[in-house]
């Protein structure tokens, strides 16, 4: 009997469909297996948020996220804040660039005065055209790639029109506040933000002290001609922005803003597009600081990794930070590397920086990571970084706008499946016009992630944070079972034994990390 093709196919197709169909609901299945009843709730409300993008935001937006550990302060700073405080600055604006500028003395006035073809940036304020064209420039707002104008160009250049040192620095602390009080809103706990503090004493010391390839000379030599003193210039800024911003949420006060309850750490930003002996001074300025100041936890090197000297100095860079590791071995390092892409730079420029970042520079994280399967031999580079619990800080906006980098072209499902630590984080929030539950909400829709991967995801962000202490966890990236001491105990607990309190007492982290359990007991049995 001939057998019509045409059936044939279809009964084939059929069949597939039937097996995918038996194969989804197996593996549901195992997931819901594996969920607690309260969780298994919490996966249906998941389910039925998906189907819609506001809903799912919404859910999405009341979740514990834990924390955010990959972001630049003043790039999580939105534009619209930038505008008003150059207004009270009196700063002025290039019409032709749409940068704020400082006004200049004038020889036919007492008081400075903006120079020709710039604006006072108050008057930004009543024009609205120049308003929205200012924050079109700040961010990624309204922008359309061209020829010669690329979302990695306009991305990294707006920083050059508002980062500068044309804002008074007294704004940091209602920066920090406007960064806190977002998390707080999304049901975010604990932050570690980016930071460079002013270090133009330690420039000129780098242009004074000669360069030598000894690494251990030079570090003498800096500290010979007073390095160390910048450290109370760093502490400063940053324990005084800390400070200003808990004055202006009223902490410990009666109606103290939620952002109170918003841990804050910063990570010292180290700008690798300088020449090397500024490179190697800023990053040993940025050890002392660490470990002189409990508010610094750790280091991090910043700028475009496709620009030329970040490419030509980068195994540079992680001698450099290999070199103060050995010195300061308590300071945690976290580096941007791989946030690269075949055609920005050529492809041997792809093989390298995430295995150097981890094996030369003793990154503990990893910052995009994005490059990894074009490493010289990716896949043990994924199973050496889940050996060793390298995080990766995954920033998905972000490496879309910049590398335009997305859906199956992203290496995240690539890390889960090596099961490589990973977490969401936002990277430049403001310039990018995005938050945190942004992310998350992308993250679902893109890779069809459930409850349990979420809420895996930000137990890992807060299992991989530079807070003080042993984990609450007994093996790293395990979140099934905790320490002896909290073993009994309900997990985030209002009031936990005596055994298991006393061992919170002692770890900020675990701390933190009941306080996520917490939140997840709270946002599971809602209703």
């Amino acid at each position: 009997m001939k057998l019509d093709v045409s059936v044939y196919r279809w009964a084939c197709v059929g069949g597939l469909l039937l097996l995918a169909a038996a194969s989804a609901s197996a593996q549901a299945a195992a997931r819901a297996e594996k969920l607690t009843p309260a969780e298994a709730r919490v996966e249906m409300k998941l389910e039925a948020a998906r189907a819609n993008p506001l809903d799912l935001y919404a859910f999405l937006h009341r979740m514990p996220k834990g924390a955010d550990l990959h972001v630049h302060l003043s790039g999580a700073v939105y534009a619209e804040t930038f505008i008003q405080d150059s207004a009270e600055d009196s700063l002025c604006i290039d019409i032709a660039t749409h940068a704020f500028e400082k006004p200049r003395a004038s020889s036919t006035s007492l008081a400075p005065a903006c120079a020709d073809g710039q604006v006072p940036a108050s008057s930004a304020l009543q024009d609205q055209h120049l308003y929205d064209a200012l924050v079109d420039a700040f961010s990624m707002r309204s922008f359309v790639p061209a020829t010669g104008n690329s979302g990695h160009d306009h991305f990294f250049d707006s920083f050059d029109k508002f980062d500068g040192d044309a804002l008074n620095p007294s704004h940091l602390g209602e920066w920090v506040d406007e960064i806190a009080s977002r998390a707080a809103a999304q049901n975010e706990q604990y932050l570690e933000l980016m930071h460079t503090p002013n270090f133009e004493h330690t420039v000129a010391l780098s242009k004074s002290v000669a360069w030598n390839d000894d690494f251990a000379k030079l570090r003498d030599d800096l500290l010979a001609h007073g390095l160390r003193d910048d450290v109370a210039v760093a502490r400063g800024e940053i324990d005084g922005a800390e400070k200003n911003r808990r004055q202006i949420e009223h902490c410990g006060q009666t109606g103290a803003a939620p952002a109170c309850h918003v841990e804050i750490r910063f990570l010292y930003q180290v700008l690798r597009g300088f020449p090397k002996e500024q490179v190697f001074a800023q990053t040993l300025l940025g050890f002392e600081t660490a470990s002189a100041d409990p508010l610094v936890v750790g280091i991090n090197f910043v700028m475009p990794e496709d620009g030329y000297i970040s490419m030509r100095d980068y195994d540079l860079h992680m001698r450099m930070v290999g070199f103060f590791h050995a010195l300061y071995p308590k300071v945690h390092i976290s580096l941007h590397a791989g946030e690269l892409a075949p055609g920005l730079v050529p492809y041997e420029g792809l093989c390298c920086h995430i295995r150097e970042a981890i094996d030369i520079g003793h990154a503990e994280r990893i910052g995009h990571g994005v490059d990894v399967m074009y490493e010289n031999r990716p896949y043990d580079l994924l199973g050496e970084m889940a050996a060793k619990h390298v995080m990766v800080e995954i920033n998905l906006t972000s490496n879309d706008v910049i590398l335009g980098i997305t859906g199956k072209n992203h290496p995240l499902p690539i890390y889960r499946r090596y099961n490589v630590p990973v977490a969401l984080s936002t990277d430049d929030e403001g310039v990018s016009r995005i938050d945190l539950t942004h992310e998350y909400v992308r993250a679902v829709e893109t890779y069809g992630l459930h409850y349990a991967d979420l809420k895996q995801m930000a137990r890992t962000g807060m299992e991989h944070d530079f807070l003080p202490g042993e984990s609450l966890w007994r093996a790293p990236d395990a979140f099934g079972d905790p320490v002896a001491a909290c073993a009994h105990d309900g997990l985030g607990a209002e009031k936990p034994s005596a055994k298991c309190a006393s061992f919170l007492d002692h770890s900020d982290k675990a701390r933190a990390q009941w306080e996520l359990e917490r939140r997840f007991r709270a946002f599971e049995s809602a209703p």
